[in-house]
């Protein structure tokens, strides 16, 4: 499976919650993104959290709609994001949702990880093609 690498710039912003929601401690944020290198594409989605009681045990999904080009390849794809913070110990999952590839990224599949390193953010997107149905 090829594996891409580059930058990716992001901003984040409150968004209002339905009342119940906002009685949860919920928190919702819209995201925007620009990624940089082999995946050269805008990136806007919507993310949900909560913080636990437990200083450093928080969680989030998110999904987000990403749009350019992949190595060359047109189109748009979803990824869905999972994290969890347990005491300060991240795991953090973002896959492709499957089947939402379209034009040339159709039938995409894959894998992206996240690094914060010197105050930038980075991906690593594992990724491949999935045979037509």
């Amino acid at each position: 499976m090829p594996q891409i690498s580059g930058l990716f710039d992001v901003t984040m912003a409150p968004e209002a919650l339905s009342a119940t929601a906002a009685q949860s401690g919920l928190g919702r944020m819209s995201l925007d993104k620009r990624y940089h290198g082999p995946l050269d594409a805008s990136g806007h989605g919507e993310m949900l959290s909560v913080r636990a009681s437990e200083p450093g045990s928080a969680g989030y999904v998110a999904l987000e709609r990403v749009q350019g080009s992949l190595d060359g390849r047109q189109g748009s794809f979803y990824l869905q994001h999972s994290g969890t913070m347990t005491r300060g110990a991240p795991t953090l999952s973002v896959t492709v949702v499957p089947d939402t590839g379209t034009d040339a990224l159709q039938g995409l599949q894959g894998k992206l990880a996240i690094r914060i390193e010197n105050g930038k953010h980075y991906y690593d997107f594992t990724y491949d093609f999935a045979p037509a149905p």
